[in-house]
């Protein structure tokens, strides 16, 4: 099959011992990213397979009427950024592995790894140093500190791991049925939404983003926040109501460590999150390792060949193929 892959932005999968499973096929490898759908059909015009790296593209029907040859989209993990009604209408057939039971450990060690340069300050204590200075300030230990998840689920339940393992405390906040199986594990679940952001020192979000859960984490809960606690975001911006972390940023009240935004890729060096003093961003490279990938591609050019054998797995839309 003719197999073109989108935004792998440093060439990496060529180097993956994955890749060998492509061996079969006319495989493309776009090293960028191109976000207006008529010039990335006329990159991909002849493509019959489509790799996605996540959400780096969209895939809408403005780029599926444009390629008559595409019949298949492989990528893993959960897919807002797919018109999948679009895909069956195109007869484009999307697999993608949910992984269940396996979480991204590499989201759950840079939620970790986030939270403790930001409580010692590592990056303005490292420019310090290369500025010819020493000390620039004092940090803060987590040891003993409460940490809130919300979202009871497989990268917050790692995270916890590696924050119990630091001597913190750990409460949750969820849905309902992620509350319930939070107690029923005999986990710490706060007595209610407004106490769990009033009491923890960081609050790290956990949740996938869906049609119900977009803008989850609001005004109301940001502002409730005690201060200097620390805001983690290692998901979705999506999750939070547009505007509402860098408005209580610039309060001047809270912390904040986030890895995703609104728009990416984010160049705009102006932007309140990549300014400010009181964040720390990263540019979406909680899931960005070499083991994540390898992990990640195995499955998805698994998809690739059962299709091509005529069997296909992890179908989302299976009524194509009838």
């Amino acid at each position: 099959m003719k197999v073109h892959i989108l935004d792998d932005w440093f060439d990496t999968l060529r180097s993956l011992s994955c890749f060998a499973k492509l061996a079969a096929h006319d495989v493309t490898v776009w090293t960028d990213h191109e976000p207006d759908p008529a010039k990335l059909a006329d990159r991909v015009k002849d493509a019959e397979a489509l790799v996605l790296f996540r959400e780096r593209t969209k895939i809408g029907a403005d780029l599926l009427d444009r390629l008559p040859n595409l019949k298949l989209i492989s990528q893993r993990s959960v897919y807002p950024h797919i018109d999948v009604a679009a895909c069956t209408a195109n007869n484009v057939l999307l697999c993608s592995n949910m992984h269940a039971g396996s979480p991204s450990y590499a989201a759950a060690e840079h939620t970790l790894a986030l939270i403790l340069a930001s409580y010692r300050q590592i990056p303005q204590q490292t420019a310090s140093l290369k500025a010819g200075n020493w000390q620039s300030g004092v940090g803060r230990t987590l040891r003993g500190r409460t940490l809130g998840l919300y979202g009871y689920g497989r990268i917050a339940g790692a995270v916890a791991t590696y924050a119990k393992a630091l001597g913190m405390n750990v409460q949750w906040w969820s849905s309902e049925a992620g509350r319930a199986r939070a107690e029923a594990d005999g986990e710490t679940v706060a007595p209610s939404r407004a106490a769990f952001f009033d009491t923890s020192d960081i609050v790290s979000v956990h949740v996938r983003l869906k049609p119900d859960t977009h803008g989850i984490i609001t005004a109301d809960d940001l502002a409730a926040m005690q201060p200097r606690a620390l805001f983690v975001n290692t998901s979705r911006s999506g999750l939070v109501v547009a505007g509402a972390l860098e408005h209580e940023i610039a309060k001047n009240r809270i912390y904040a460590a986030v890895d995703v935004f609104d728009h990416e890729p984010l160049t705009d060096t102006s932007h309140s999150l990549l300014t400010h003093p009181n964040v720390l961003a990263t540019p979406h490279i909680g899931y960005v390792t070499e083991d994540e990938f390898d992990l990640q591609f195995s499955d998805i050019f698994d998809q690739i060949n059962a299709f091509a054998d005529g069997a296909p797995i992890h179908m989302i839309n299976p009524e194509v193929r009838s």
